[in-house]
């Protein structure tokens, strides 16, 4: 059964983000998360300590953090103190890291890294022993709430990295697909790793606009495919044509530029050579029926959240959740 999530830019000040995540859960959305790249927007744990106070019910939790913006063992212990405050309720978004290490010179970590950090922030933050290059660690105050870990993955070796120690796929594109594409790669990694597939949920993240008026909800979103445009590029520099879906890589032909100055904004200069198919393929878009239709496409293939990137200006975040929230969320509630 498809569950809902909302996703949230930090931006000033941190009480709209609170009465965001709020009016999601009045709403009907079962997660709520943000971006976390530190110096674009506020700082994630110091807003979402408030967001967990102020909420009941929704699961709470970056998507994506990565394993170098903190130390690991911050990150671990900052989630587990989140545990405390939210009643068990945190989920942790892992990714490289794109925004957040490349605002500040560096690149994004290895998949190794990446997954090392995941079984390393599960294990401490839930009060297992860990071993920390050599020094034995243990959060003994730790109330020891299980901690889901997704990880943010495109390309196979990340895919494959997922299905082998992540309880989440993030697939941050809403291709149906790309989408059928990559999860035999997350199969073979919980293969090769004694696990259950079928144990991995399934999350599209994406934009999603609802309007009778397709030109309007297009230019609302072009955003986005600029955004995945990032993570291709460095996709296409490690594989060969032949590795990756032409669905995925040919687009990034037109790319000129990206300025992370306007990252996730609207309008941004950037995105001009993305195509009207492209984004529709990439984003949920339309009428409510033809949102509804998407999602239980998407949801045929297997996927159990849909997260809205709700970035766009106009209706804004709220008017997203409200929009969402009475003519979509409906549909699906009615099958649980």
């Amino acid at each position: 059964m498809l569950s809902f999530g909302v996703t949230f830019m930090l931006d000033p000040p941190v009480s709209g983000t609170v009465e965001w995540a709020r009016l999601a859960e009045a709403q009907g959305f079962d997660s709520v998360w943000a971006w976390d790249s530190h110096v674009l927007w506020q700082e994630f744990y110091t807003t979402f300590a408030l967001v967990a106070a102020g909420t009941e019910r929704v699961r709470l939790g970056p998507c994506v953090t990565n394993p170098a913006t903190r130390d690991m063992t911050v990150t671990a212990s900052a989630m587990a103190t989140l545990q405390e405050v939210s009643g068990g309720r945190m989920d942790v978004g892992m990714g490289r890291g794109d925004s957040a290490r490349r605002v500040i010179g560096q690149k994004p970590v290895t998949v190794e890294q990446m997954e090392h950090a995941c079984r390393f922030i599960k294990d401490l933050a839930e009060g297992r022993e860990v071993d920390y290059a050599g020094t034995p660690l243990q959060l003994k105050w730790s109330e020891g709430h299980r901690l889901p870990i997704w990880v943010a993955a495109y390309g196979p070796k990340a895919l494959r990295a997922c299905g082998r120690v992540a309880d989440g796929l993030i697939m941050q594109l809403a291709d149906p697909f790309i989408l059928e594409w990559s999860l035999p790669y997350v199969r073979e990694g919980a293969e090769e790793a004694g696990r259950s597939f079928e144990d991995i949920q399934i999350q599209v993240a994406a934009p999603a606009y609802l309007s009778d008026d397709i030109t309007k909800a297009r230019d609302q979103v072009r955003w986005f495919p600029a955004l995945v445009s990032n993570h291709v590029v460095d996709l296409v520099k490690r594989y060969a044509d032949a590795d990756l879906p032409q669905e995925l890589t040919d687009f990034i032909e037109a790319r000129d530029h990206y300025d992370y100055a306007e990252h996730g904004r609207t309008g941004a200069e950037h995105a001009d050579f993305v195509t009207d198919e492209v984004v529709d393929r990439f984003c949920v878009l339309g009428t409510a029926d033809a949102c509804i239709a998407k999602l239980r496409e998407l949801e045929s293939l297997g996927v159990t959240q849909f997260n809205i990137y709700s970035m766009q200006e106009d209706p804004g975040p709220a008017g997203t959740i409200e929009g969402f929230g009475r003519d979509v969320l409906p549909a699906f509630r009615s099958s649980r």
